[in-house]
């Protein structure tokens, strides 16, 4: 019960951090911000998963494919930044 509640705190958070960065976007249209809202989206959709299965099993790897997907979202994200920084 207590892991399903904060699996949904974290989600609430994940997904607010998804609504911050769409904000800056929107007013920069900058492509990091968009790159940050979508890792942390679906961060968030990942962690309401997990809150509504209640898996305990660790052998449920494909639940955390979601995880690396967003992580390297945002060091896509971070490497295309610095690249366009370089070339003007």
């Amino acid at each position: 019960m207590l892991r399903s509640m904060l699996n949904g705190a974290a989600a609430m958070g994940w997904l607010a951090c998804a609504l911050f960065f769409l904000r800056f976007w929107k007013q920069s249209h900058e492509r990091l911000f968009a790159f940050f809202s979508l890792a942390f989206a679906l961060l968030g959709v990942n962690s309401a998963v997990l809150a509504l299965m209640d898996s305990l099993d660790e052998r449920t790897y494909y639940l955390y494919v979601a995880r690396l997907v967003a992580f390297l979202i945002i060091l896509y994200a971070i490497w295309d930044k610095n690249r366009a920084s370089r070339r003007g």
